[in-house]
């Protein structure tokens, strides 16, 4: 026991350690042991070491012999680092091919002027090769510089668990504040270095209140990241930061962020960099009298002229919104919502550092999908709660009018098959939607599939169009307001662990006073095959539009066939398909082959088939509303309907209202799904 605990304080020089044990006596099997131990220690979780200010890592990629080709390629990789820094004080080498390439790169802090930058990457390339001796990855971090070299490419991404966080040990007097405006600074700045260049990618200022200390801070990018890597890096970087010290700085081998009380970087030659940010706001240090009496004239001055100005706006305001609510002339669409509207819902508001931590970062590695207007990720709360929250691309193009829809519309509905948002985040000009996670992604990829489709039995696939007929009368009849989903299809039909359909997508909804069943829009917009032709050709929105899309689903789920095939030679759609066979009995040969070969009744799934038929009725006037579909669904006594000749099916070859023929031979029989802001597969 006495030589273990000596040697737990020696360890660190293992000469010191072998020598002592042998004059201690101990014996030579415990030596091996130990021995074995230290070696296994330092070949390297790559954990930084090294003094508070100035750490390393000696990650573990594999050693290099000295006097090898490797040793020689490094050396002469670092050795061009110093004389091809840039003015924007970063460098990169590499020298040799395969296995014996060495990469290496070095970056400066943006406010240290070339000269001193210089000298700091000589003083880490000559101590690093010590600290690290023969590995082939090594990475240390000074205060105006870090040196990365590795026998991998180097391309600012961190890896091997080459980070770390340092702080202060005493915390400001103020916490609160204090982490508010230092959160606001990290917006800032974030946002100002994932717009850099090529040559520099950082954020550099201030930030106080009345309530806090000024908080100085920089944000710094490897300028060969991406924006999207630069971003990830970064909101990785603020978290896990102490919750008040004074000051604190995160390293890893892609991006560096530091913040003090104390302004410890070059103003001036930031501002030459144009990368430096104005204060926000700066507490006054105290007037002299006079400045004092000017102030109080100018603001007597002020609020003589602002008060009567601003009590005349509120009395317009009062007016213009009291006589649109009682002349009722138009109904706001969902995407005209106000922002006003969303403040009603402050309760579902997310900080964005709260969604960054549970989704460690927005890593690529919780990323459940991407589509044309953003990316979805996998997270998880303090609390355990499993969440999927999608990131709008702020140059979607649109996304405003579409994330206040979403938000509005979902934050009212209450129904165990729709998809339920749990909150939104509008913070650091980024938007996010907060959702419940759907472990079973979405029905497309079951019943089109030819392996998965054999999941879906006849009673999944009945709950399945069951749940969904529910879903949509809540939002026809017993939601707030009369809701058009227009774009239900099965990619919009996500799927729980109990294999329970919940509808998503409301991007594209359409509100409607419970007094209306119709009307009319220029702007045509959904997914070719469930557009009924009243809708596609005249833009007429009304709750048959989505019955007729729901009758496709119903044919697409019984048969296992999309309603339109991407298959050029095959000219005819589902719904010309499904009615030749039922018009001439034969209908049993459309169902899905992986139900004929189950015991479930073919009887009940020709009866699911025949009400699909009267959804897709070419004159809306004889398509039934879903609260006859609900109860044709629960009975199986009710008689139905003779059905008739279904619609035509829009296909990609017709063209959006107003809007040219010029789809595609590639877009012609798909999703031209461009205004929806929620992706399926993601979910």
């Amino acid at each position: 026991m006495y030589n273990f605990r000596f040697l737990i304080l020696v360890g660190d020089d293992r000469k010191n350690m072998i020598s002592i044990m042998m004059s201690a006596g101990t014996n030579w099997k415990l030596i091996s042991v130990i021995l074995l131990v230290a070696a296994v220690s330092d070949s390297g979780s790559g954990q930084p070491q090294g003094d508070d200010r100035n750490p390393y890592s000696c990650m573990f990629t594999g050693n290099y012999i000295t006097n090898s080709t490797y040793s020689a390629n490094l050396n002469a990789a670092l050795a061009a680092l110093s004389p091809n820094i840039t003015q924007y004080g970063f460098a990169t080498a590499s020298v040799g091919d395969g296995e014996d390439r060495a990469n290496a790169a070095a970056l400066c802090r943006a406010d240290v002027l070339l000269e001193p930058c210089r000298r700091c990457v000589e003083n880490a390339v000559e101590q690093l090769v010590q600290l690290c001796p023969n590995r082939k990855q090594a990475v240390r971090w000074y205060d105006l510089c870090m040196l990365h070299y590795s026998n991998l490419p180097i391309n600012g991404v961190p890896n091997n668990g080459a980070d770390t966080t340092l702080g202060a040990s005493e915390d400001v007097a103020d916490p609160v504040p204090f982490r508010e405006d230092r959160e606001a600074l990290f917006g800032d700045l974030l946002a100002k270095a994932i717009n850099g260049s090529s040559l520099l990618k950082v954020g550099a200022g201030s930030r106080s209140s009345s309530d806090s200390e000024t908080v100085h801070a920089i944000l710094q990018c490897i300028p060969n990241m991406s924006p999207e890597e630069c971003r990830f890096c970064l909101l990785r970087a603020t978290q896990g930061l102490p919750p008040a010290a004074s000051w604190a700085k995160k390293v890893t081998t892609g991006c560096n962020l530091r913040y003090d009380l104390d302004l410890f970087y070059n103003e001036t030659r930031l501002q030459e960099l144009g990368v430096l940010l104005s204060p926000s706001a700066v507490a006054g240090n105290g007037d002299d009298g006079e400045r004092g009496k000017k102030g109080d004239n100018r603001t007597k001055i002020i609020i003589a002229i602002v008060v009567p100005i601003a009590v005349c706006l509120i009395l317009a305001v009062c007016a213009v919104i009291f006589f649109r609510r009682r002349m009722k002339k138009k109904t706001k669409s969902a995407a005209e919502l106000d922002m006003e509207e969303i403040d009603t819902i402050e309760s579902l508001q997310y900080d964005f550092f709260v969604i960054s931590k549970a989704t460690n970062g927005f890593a690529d590695a919780n990323k459940l999908g991407e589509g044309g207007f953003g990316a979805v990720y996998k997270g998880k709360l303090s609390d355990g709660r499993e969440i999927a929250v999608k990131m709008l691309l702020r140059n979607s193009g649109q996304g405003d009018k579409e994330f206040k829809n979403e938000v509005q519309l979902l934050s009212r509905l209450q129904h165990r098959n729709l998809i339920r948002l749990l909150g939104f985040s509008m913070e650091r000009r980024q938007k996010l939607l907060i959702y419940e996670f759907v472990p079973n992604a979405s029905l497309d990829k079951f019943i089109f599939d030819p392996i998965k489709s054999s999941q879906l039995n006849w009673k999944r696939r009945r709950n399945i169009i069951s749940g969904t007929a529910r879903g949509l009368l809540y939002l026809h009849e017993d939601s707030h307001r009369r809701i058009i989903h227009r774009d239900l299809k099965p990619s919009n039909i996500l799927l729980d662990e109990e294999m329970n359909p919940k509808i998503g997508d409301f991007g594209m909804a359409r509100l409607f006073e419970s007094s209306r069943t119709q009307e009319n829009t220029e702007t045509v917009v959904g997914t070719y095959g469930y557009m009924p032709p009243e809708y596609a050709l005249y833009g007429e929105v009304s709750v048959k539009a989505d019955v007729f899309s729901f009758g496709v689903l119903v044919l697409e789920i019984i048969t296992g066939k999309k309603s339109v095939s991407n298959d050029r030679g095959n000219v005819e759609d589902l719904l010309s398909i499904v009615w030749k066979n039922w018009r001439d009995g034969t209908a049993e040969n459309v169902i899905d082959p992986v139900l004929r070969t189950g015991n479930d009744s073919i009887r009940d799934m020709l009866r699911h088939l025949h009400m699909g038929l009267l959804c897709v009725h070419e004159n809306p006037a004889d398509r039934p509303l879903m609260n006859s579909v609900v109860l044709m669904l629960s009975s199986s006594t009710i008689s139905l309907p003779v059905a008739s000749h279904p619609a035509f099916v829009v296909s990609g070859r017709s063209t959006r209202a107003g809007a040219p023929g010029n789809d595609t031979p590639e877009e012609a029989s798909f999703s031209r799904n461009e205004i929806s802001i929620t992706e399926p597969q993601p979910r």
